[in-house]
């Protein structure tokens, strides 16, 4: 039987990622760009109920930490003497970070380029968008793998 590590303080740590890189990249390094991309103004942009928006950020963000445990820890099952299998993980940053930004090319990616084209969204839009979750998911996977 294969036994998955559940640390759920290294989980809610990396479930608060998107909210705390978010706020750097939305809000201090790319706010004109990413206002601009949507054509709207700062006050437009302010949730109409914060603590659904908010609230709802972070269920979704918890449901990405705990895929990306699961995929992690899935993807290097090994066998030991006893010919049980167990998972066998490298548990450093830099790997869960390659599995995050792996994830995030593979199936987020496609799907913000393709919600884009279909709401007609614009390329900077698209691209602001599909680099915040790269970096996300790299940073949650890090952090999910390193701290098993």
């Amino acid at each position: 039987m294969v036994d998955l590590n559940m640390n759920w303080i290294a989980i809610i740590v990396a479930t608060l990622v998107p909210s705390i890189v978010g706020f750097i990249y939305y809000n201090l390094i790319f706010k004109n760009a990413w206002l601009s991309s949507l054509g709207r103004t700062e006050e437009e942009m302010e949730p109409n109920n914060p603590a659904v928006t908010y609230g709802l950020g972070f269920v979704t963000a918890f449901i990405i930490a705990n895929a990306l445990n699961f995929t992690i820890q899935l993807t290097h099952k090994d066998i030991n003497d006893k010919g049980e299998l167990f998972v066998n993980s490298n548990f450093w940053f830099g790997h869960g970070a390659l599995h995050g930004a792996m994830m995030a090319l593979t199936l987020v990616v496609p799907v913000i380029i393709s919600l884009g084209m279909f709401q007609k969204a614009g390329g900077k839009n698209i691209a602001l968008n599909c680099l915040f979750w790269v970096i996300c998911l790299a940073i949650m996977g890090g952090i999910v793998d390193a701290w098993q």
